[in-house]
């Protein structure tokens, strides 16, 4: 996927959680968790872009790493979410699915960027 592609793709992921935010429940409950996913769901995008603007060798490789703890951060709040009962799983089901997309994107590039020879 191309760098522009994936910075799209990115910032959709983050509207989608600012959308899903708005959607919850306002008990408590749900919207500290709401909190929590929209904090670190939309942070994808911005870390992304990031590393995409990387200005050394080991920037991109660091930046990435903290766009794979976010996405696996936004998936935990998802998953609390489900498991909870506070929302039905399957409304969240395609916005779990792009998570876990990105996720694994994110971990090739790390690891094709750590397998390239250093400069």
């Amino acid at each position: 996927m191309k760098n522009q592609q994936m910075r799209d793709r990115t910032k959709e992921f983050a509207l989608r959680i600012i959308r899903l935010f708005g959607a919850l429940p306002s008990t408590t409950e749900a919207q500290v968790i709401g909190k929590q996913m929209l904090r670190s769901g939309t942070s994808v995008a911005a870390n992304y872009r990031e590393a995409s603007r990387a200005r050394s060798d080991a920037e991109p490789s660091a930046k990435l790493g903290i766009v794979e703890q976010e996405l696996d951060e936004t998936l935990y709040w998802i998953e609390l979410l489900t498991d909870s009962g506070m929302m039905q799983e399957n409304r969240l089901a395609d916005l779990r699915k792009e998570c876990d997309e990105l996720l694994r994107m994110t971990v090739a590039s790390i690891k094709t960027l750590k397998s390239r020879p250093k400069k």
